[in-house]
Parts: C-alpha cells; sequence; structure tokens
C-alpha cells in the first residue's frame, strides 16, 4: 500500500508491504525513517490524523478500517515540545545557510574594488530574509467577476492580465470584456488555447480590436466582437448572423471608470476597479441580450431570465411585485400575460393591499376585477374633496330673540349671548358685528333724540371716537 505522510508541511511517499498492514506497522515505518530525515529522534512521540484535528488512535486494527487506502494523505501530529524542537533546528539551519552565504559575499566583495561591485550587491544585510520571514503565497479561491471586491481579482483574470501584457487601459477592457464572454459560456473561435491566454490577434493597430466567438446555445452562428477607441470611450459593437437576420449589440464604456492608474503593469487587482459593476454591464446589455436575440431568431426556447423560470418561481417572483410593476410586466409579452392573469396571483395582492371585510369570498370571484374596482375606490377617496367643518349650530341662535346690551354700551364691547355665539345670523343682530357702538336706545329700542340748546337734533355723538 502506498501512502502520502505529511510532516513539517512537507509531505513523502511511504510504501508499506503486505496486503493489509496495520496502523502498527506505519507507525513503526514512519519512526524508523522519516523522523531522522526531518531532524527528530526515534523517540519522538507522535501521532496520526486524517484530518489533522481527530487522531487515530492504535487498538491493533487495520489500514482498511480506519477508511485509510492507497494513496491517502495521513498527517503527523507532533506534541509541543518536539513540534518546536524540530521548528528551531529548521530555523537555526536556514539562518546558518543564510548566514555562510553571506560571509562568502562580503569576502568577495572584499576582494573587488567598490567601483566596480554590483548594486544589488551593495545593499545593507538587514535586508536580506530568512525563509521563515517571507510572505505566504496567496490563496485563490474560486471567483466570478461578479463576485469580486474593491482590490480583489479572480485567478483566471488575473493569468490573462499578465499573459496579454496590457499596455493601455483599453486594452485592460477588453482582456475583461474576453474573461465575460467565456463566464458567459461564449467559446472563443481559432487554434486551441491554453487557459489564461488570449487569442491570437486579438489587439490590432491603430486601437481596433477584434474576437471571434460561438455559444453552444446558438447553434452554429459565429458572435463577432469588433472595438475601437473613440476618445476616451472604448465601443464595442458585437454581431451575430443567425439565417437570414443578424443580431447586433452595441456597447460604450470608460476605460478611467473601471481602470486604474496602475496599469500598466502590476496586478489586476490593483488595474481594475469596480469590477463587479463592468461585470453587471457587459453581460446584461452586451452578452445575455445577444443570445436571447439569437435564439428568438432561430425559433429555439429561452435559456436564461424570468421567461425560463417555471411557473411556480415566476408567481412566487411576481408577488414580490407592486401592482403597476405587475401590469407593466404583462404587456411585455404573451408569456407574460399569462402569468400576470393569475387568480392566486391577484388573490395575493388584493389582501396584501386592501382590508377584506368579507372573510369568505366564492370560488368563482374574480380577484383581479375586485382589486381594480377597490383601486378606483380608493382613488377617488383620496382625489374627493375636503369638505370644511362648521361650528356646532343650535335652533335657539335662530329663533330665541336677540339679547338685549347693557345700557349704557361700552365702546367695542357687548357682551352676554352677543359674544358667546359667533355663528349667529347677522340679520338677527342689533347691529352688525364690526360696528357693536351705534346710537344708544331705550327700553323700547328706540334711539334716544337728545336736542340741543337750539331745539335741533345735535351732531353724531360718535363722532368723537372716529
Amino acid at each position: 500500500m502506498k501512502l502520502r505522510v505529511r510532516i513539517n508541511k512537507q509531505t513523502s511517499q511511504v510504501e508499506l508491504p503486505g496486503e493489509e498492514p496495520s496502523l502498527k506497522d506505519l507507525i513503526d515505518h514512519i519512526r524508523e525513517t522519516l523522523l531522522s530525515a526531518h531532524g527528530l529522534s526515534a523517540d519522538t512521540k507522535f501521532s496520526l490524523s486524517l484530518n489533522g484535528s481527530e487522531l487515530l488512535s492504535d487498538c491493533g486494527q487495520t489500514l482498511a478500517s480506519c477508511d485509510i487506502v492507497s494513496g491517502d494523505l495521513v498527517c503527523i501530529v507532533l506534541l509541543q515540545s518536539a513540534a518546536a524542537a524540530a521548528s528551531g533546528s529548521s530555523t537555526n539551519t536556514a539562518t546558518n545557510s543564510v548566514t555562510n552565504q553571506n560571509q562568502q559575499t562580503a569576502s568577495m566583495l572584499s576582494s573587488q574594488p567598490s567601483s566596480s561591485r554590483p548594486a544589488a550587491l551593495t545593499e545593507s544585510k538587514d535586508t536580506c530574509r530568512t525563509p521563515d520571514s517571507e510572505a505566504p503565497p496567496p490563496v485563490w479561491e474560486p471567483m466570478l467577476c461578479s463576485e469580486a471586491e474593491e482590490g480583489q481579482a479572480p485567478l483566471s483574470l488575473e493569468l490573462l492580465y499578465h499573459e496579454a501584457k496590457a499596455a493601455s487601459p483599453t486594452d485592460a477592457i477588453m482582456v475583461a470584456g474576453h474573461m465575460l464572454m467565456l463566464e458567459t459560456g461564449f467559446i472563443p473561435q481559432g487554434d486551441e488555447l491554453r487557459p489564461g491566454q488570449m487569442p491570437a490577434g486579438w489587439r490590432c493597430d491603430a486601437g481596433v480590436y477584434r474576437l471571434q466567438y460561438k455559444h453552444p446555445l446558438c447553434e452554429d452562428s459565429v458572435a463577432s466582437v469588433a472595438a475601437v477607441c473613440m476618445g476616451p470611450m472604448l465601443v464595442i459593437n458585437t454581431m451575430l448572423a443567425v439565417t437570414e437576420t443578424q443580431a447586433v449589440r452595441k456597447l460604450c464604456v470608460n476605460a478611467s471608470s473601471y481602470v486604474t492608474n496602475e496599469c500598466p503593469g502590476g496586478s489586476a487587482a490593483k488595474a481594475f476597479k469596480h469590477l463587479s459593476k463592468l461585470s453587471r454591464v457587459f453581460k446584461d446589455q452586451l452578452a445575455y441580450p445577444l443570445i436571447a436575440t439569437a435564439r428568438e431568431a432561430m425559433s429555439l426556447p429561452v435559456a436564461f431570465g424570468l421567461p425560463a423560470l417555471p411557473p411556480e418561481l415566476l408567481l412566487r417572483v411576481l408577488r414580490l411585485l407592486d401592482v403597476r410593476s405587475v401590469v407593466r410586466l404583462s404587456s411585455v409579452s404573451r408569456h407574460f400575460n399569462d402569468a400576470t392573469a393569475d387568480s392566486t396571483l391577484w388573490r395575493h395582492l388584493y389582501r396584501r393591499d386592501f382590508s377584506d371585510s368579507c372573510s369568505s369570498r366564492s370560488r368563482d370571484t374574480d380577484w383581479k376585477k375586485l382589486y381594480k374596482t377597490s383601486y378606483k375606490t380608493h382613488r377617488e377617496l383620496r382625489r374627493a374633496p375636503r369638505v370644511s367643518t362648521f361650528p356646532p349650530f343650535h335652533p335657539a341662535d335662530i329663533f330665541a330673540p336677540a339679547p338685549y346690551p347693557h345700557f349704557p354700551p361700552v365702546p367695542g364691547i357687548i357682551g352676554g349671548e352677543y359674544d358667546q355665539r359667533p355663528n349667529l345670523p347677522h340679520v338677527l343682530l342689533p347691529r352688525p358685528r364690526h360696528d357693536p357702538i351705534g346710537p344708544p336706545t331705550d327700553l323700547d329700542r328706540r334711539p334716544f333724540r337728545r336736542l340741543g340748546p337750539t331745539g335741533r337734533r345735535p351732531a353724531d355723538v360718535r363722532r368723537g371716537f372716529i
């Protein structure tokens, strides 16, 4: 049985004799051969594990009973003291080797004049790094361009960007566009390309780019992509010839909106910005509409989007929309018109937007018509003019006789019920409200006639209040 054994981040191959070796045979073989090769003594205590966390206990069982088959990776877990000794010995070995190299370099430089020394060798010894101080390599995970955050880029785009050697922002945009076409399912035409390689002749003179693709959803149709620089804008035109028709799409991209100043050179993560937005714009306005138009011209069913969803999922999506969006979607195509006419959908929308006082309705209820009627009723109520409210009116204010004001009248103040009833009609008042002070009257409501010394009517008494 052949196994892989990892100790101190180094993997070695081990071959055990016999048809069914036991776990004890593997431990003895590791103790005799591998420990000494890694600078450990034979008395070092260790344990075995398949995942690095769960340890295997030796109870005389075979490797097959522990679910270990040929080709598996077995990890050796050392105790803390043994691990520290092993790491210390490896560090000392690496440090000694680096020190010896520095001493040899210094002796060679001392024998040469200072003018003939290379510039790279005249640096101080402090800049030399040991292997332990080196930065760990980056860990790449499967990622799409739409999932990339700021300062990140997929590994496939990173390799493609370095291989293309982009010399301008428009070159970087075309490299990203080629990557997005591959993510959408397009296959580049021409010779077989290795992963991370741009097609031959993709970049022409005078800022012109040409690419050709095929898509399995469009049968044998060939999609041609031609891009040209027009000032700061990059105009991308795609054409897909289908039978007697041609599907044409156009996209204008401002390179400075998606490419930083660190292009050319460097990594793709530093060269691109807003990569997720570029992916959304490129796919929604160029790639997916091109496929949809081509399949429609070939009388093929849709392959993606809302029309490709089954009715159950489409109704779930429609329930999340407002009524205005549902009505607009019903005018897009016959398929959406049939989907938005579902009775259960309008029942859900009616009970969501209106308070249904009737708990039990017949099964033949036209919920769409009911929603339309309720919507019009609520709209008319909102548009109805508001009626202004008046203070309460008492019949005694009209039929009861007007109170007689106090005599003599006080200028500007009447008092009594005269001022307590502001809604009393003016025709029933003894005098207008704007002129509460009038000529004095007697008990029979006749004005006093005061004669002057000459026996004539005196001047108007109200003149003194003007």
